[in-house]
């Protein structure tokens, strides 16, 4: 059958005018990745919820209400760690938190802790660090009060049973043993203890300082009573709970805790060693760890020079595989499977400054020279401006996503305020990045990279062309108990040691 004549506008209407019979072409939309760089969005308008800052009985507490879900998030930090004390001390302060939780709490035994927590179907982690401890508590809404109540009874009143001591003796005199086993983590605490020497950062132990009463009940009670009191305090509370109702809940658990019979001393300021020199620690492994490092003077504040070195350190090695790092040593030299940087910035003395990696022996001093020399260009160029546009927006978007949830914003307020930041400090770390120039961090890495002074621990094989290393200083031989010597001197039971 035949289409009928007056039935052809009718298609054309329908199926659209070919080109050929208007005399115009069709503008179709654009597809694929023309689409996609032509979508436009609005401004984002990023405005995170703050925490309320309020006291109860001397103690700081955050909170930030949030009745999406029926849950309620509590954290506790508590200023004192190993920071803090003698270093006879150091090993029982750091199972000091382990054994709050296993070693009985009260008149429980620690089945008997976890089975509580169990049926109040509360999720307990705890946790310690150079500066202090801390407890994080996530539970129902309408088992605060109880929660909270166990949350007291474990911080508080501990049993420190003889087998929850022997089973933390025991877990680690096997990591000790083993710490070889890890020539990554090896490099860094030696390298830390190169650098600080005799203090808490620079300590390493080893199983003899397990021997003997280090984890006596006497000595774990004499420095739980030393940390564990009010004015170390600071408490946070995220979720399903307004504050009327949780005011008196705090109140309660607060008045549990004692007051400090006296002031914690300070962190000890550390006598840091700087470069320039080699330290080679010959292991046989298949792939030898380079750390290069040097002391840098910038300190953690608002400042246009921090915020520079922020970015500067994702350029360098903090952006995965678009960092120079990366693409010099693993993509276009294939000389390590990857490689990042490190800028430390702590408030109260020098950081470090540098990039670390792990590549074939034979292949060391060539990974080792490429790594000072990405240092070097970063010093006397400033980064181009696809660089500088993809790490602003990383850091941007990282610190954005870092306060998706009530907890998030609550725990990261504690934890400025235990830095000693301000607490509007996201907002002065979001705008003082966006206002970094290319050259700003040019000069912020001129300013605080000693490249003069660059330190390089190699763990490893060292490789065939030791004495090419020399170009980044004196070689020395160094042995795992912190003791060296000149690296052309025999390898002695007896060695000096280093300043």
């Amino acid at each position: 059958m035949k289409t009928p004549w007056w039935f052809l506008p009718l298609l054309l209407i329908s199926w659209g005018v070919p080109s050929g019979l208007t005399g115009q072409a069709v503008e179709r939309p654009p597809v694929g990745l023309t689409a996609v760089e032509g979508l436009t969005f609005l401004p984002l308008d990023f405005t995170p919820p703050e925490a309320a800052i309020h006291e109860l009985q001397g103690v700081t507490v955050f909170h930030l209400e949030d009745p999406s879900f029926p849950l309620v998030d509590l954290y506790v930090q508590i200023r004192g760690g190993v920071n803090h004390v003698a270093r006879e001390d150091a090993l029982a302060m750091t199972a000091l938190s382990s054994l709050l939780r296993t070693g009985g709490s009260g008149a429980l035994a620690a089945d008997s802790v976890e089975l509580r927590l169990d049926l109040i179907a509360a999720q307990l982690s705890m946790g310690s660090g150079g500066g202090g401890s801390f407890a994080g508590l996530n539970l129902l809404s309408h088992t605060l009060a109880e929660g909270l109540e166990l949350l007291g009874t474990i911080l508080l009143e501990p049993q420190f049973r003889e087998d929850a001591r022997n089973l933390w003796r025991s877990q680690e005199l096997d990591r000790l043993r083993r710490r070889t086993e890890d020539p990554g983590s090896l490099a860094f605490s030696e390298f830390n203890r190169l650098v600080f020497g005799d203090h808490p950062v620079g300590w390493v132990f080893t199983p003899d300082d397990l021997e003997g009463d280090v984890l006596h009940p006497e000595r774990l009670k004499r420095l739980h009573a030393k940390t564990h009191c009010r004015e170390h305090l600071m408490v946070g509370a995220a979720g399903d709970v307004q504050w009327e109702e949780l005011a008196p809940i705090l109140e309660a658990f607060l008045s549990r805790w004692p007051s400090c019979a006296e002031p914690l001393p300070p962190a000890p300021l550390p006598s840091l060693r700087t470069g320039p020199g080699v330290w080679i620690l010959p292991l046989p492994v298949d792939q030898t760890t380079l750390v290069l490092a040097g002391l840098s003077a910038l300190r953690q504040e608002d400042s246009p020079e921090f915020f520079a070195s922020r970015m500067a350190q994702i350029i360098l090695g903090g952006g995965g595989f678009t960092s120079r790092l990366f693409q010099r040593l693993r993509t276009e030299q294939g000389l390590a499977y990857g490689a990042s940087a490190v800028w430390t910035t702590p408030l109260r003395h020098d950081g470090l400054v540098g990039a670390v990696t792990a590549t074939r022996p034979e292949r060391v001093t060539e990974a080792a020279l490429l790594l000072h020399r990405i240092l070097e260009e970063m010093t006397e160029v400033p980064p181009a401006a696809e660089e500088l546009s993809l790490t602003m927006d990383q850091l941007v978007h990282g610190a954005v996503f870092a306060a998706t949830t009530p907890g998030q914003v609550v725990s990261r307020a504690m934890g400025n305020r235990a830095l000693e930041l301000p607490d509007d400090w996201p907002r002065r770390f979001l705008q003082g990045i966006q206002e970094v120039t290319a050259d700003e961090i040019r000069q912020a890495m001129a300013q605080y990279v000693p490249l003069s002074q660059m330190m390089l621990l190699v763990v490893g094989d060292p490789g065939p062309d030791v004495a090419s290393l020399q170009r980044l200083g004196p070689l020395y031989r160094l042995r795992d108990d912190g003791t060296y010597t000149p690296w052309d001197e025999a390898p002695r039971d007896t060695e000096s040691r280093g300043g």
